[in-house]
C-alpha cells in the first residue's frame, strides 16, 4: 500500500478547523473520498493527537456518527503558560534548601497512580515503570548497557517550558526512582538519538 498524500490529512484538518466538527460523511463529500480512506486518516490524525472524537450524531438509521474536532493539543490551551507560571510562583516561596525536597514531592504525587512492582527482578521494574511513563507520554524505553540499564525518553511532555525550568529534569529523575526503586542519574538531556531526534537518558545505579 503506497504512502497517503500529507496534503489529504491538512485538507482534513482545515475542514476540521473550519467547521469545528465533521463526520465521516462530511468529510467524503467535501473531500471527494470515500469513507474508508477518510477513516484511515482520521485514524492517523487522532494517533497523532491532532483531533479527537467529540460527538456523536445520528445521521438517519443505524448507528450514530462519530463526529471528530480538533484536540485540546491541536487548539492550543495556554497550559504551557499556566504550567510554568504556577512553577515559578511556587518555589519562588521555598527557600533553597527546600526547593529538592519540593521537587521530590511533586515526582511522588505524579507517581501516586504507579502500581507496578518496586521490589522484584530489575528487569520487571524497569518495565513497569517504562509502562507507566509511557501513560504521561513519555514515549520510553530501557536497555541494558555495560555501566547497568538505561531508560530512554523518546519525548519531552515538559519541552514547551523545560528551557525555563531545567529542574523539571530532577523531577523525572525522582519519579524514575519511585518507579524502580532505585537511584538514578541523567546522562543525556534532549541529545540526538540514532534516529536523530531528542531523547533524555537516565542510568539505572
Amino acid at each position: 500500500m503506497g504512502r497517503m498524500k500529507p496534503t489529504t490529512r491538512l485538507r482534513i484538518l482545515d475542514h476540521i478547523r473550519r467547521h469545528q466538527t465533521a463526520s465521516v460523511r462530511e468529510l467524503s463529500r467535501s473531500l471527494g473520498m470515500t469513507g474508508a480512506n477518510i477513516r484511515h486518516h482520521l485514524a492517523v490524525l487522532e494517533s497523532n493527537d491532532l483531533i479527537e472524537m467529540v460527538s456523536q450524531r445520528r445521521e438517519g438509521r443505524g448507528r450514530p456518527r462519530m463526529v471528530y474536532g480538533l484536540s485540546r493539543h491541536a487548539l492550543g490551551d495556554g497550559l504551557d503558560e499556566l504550567s510554568a507560571a504556577l512553577l515559578g510562583e511556587w518555589q519562588a516561596g521555598l527557600p533553597e534548601r527546600e526547593r529538592e525536597a519540593g521537587l521530590r514531592s511533586l515526582a511522588g504525587r505524579m507517581g501516586a497512580g504507579f502500581a507496578g512492582e518496586r521490589a522484584g527482578p530489575l528487569p520487571k521494574r524497569l518495565t513497569d515503570a517504562v509502562r507507566y511513563l509511557n501513560q504521561g507520554h513519555y514515549q520510553a524505553r530501557w536497555e541494558a548497557g555495560a555501566a547497568g540499564p538505561r531508560v530512554i525518553l523518546g519525548h519531552c511532555p515538559f519541552s514547551a517550558i523545560i528551557e525555563e525550568h531545567p529542574e523539571l529534569c530532577r523531577v523525572d529523575a525522582f519519579l524514575l526512582e519511585g518507579c524502580v526503586g532505585q537511584p538514578v542519574e541523567q546522562s543525556a538531556k534532549l541529545e540526538q538519538g540514532g534516529q536523530g531526534l531528542p531523547q533524555c537518558v537516565f542510568l539505572v545505579k
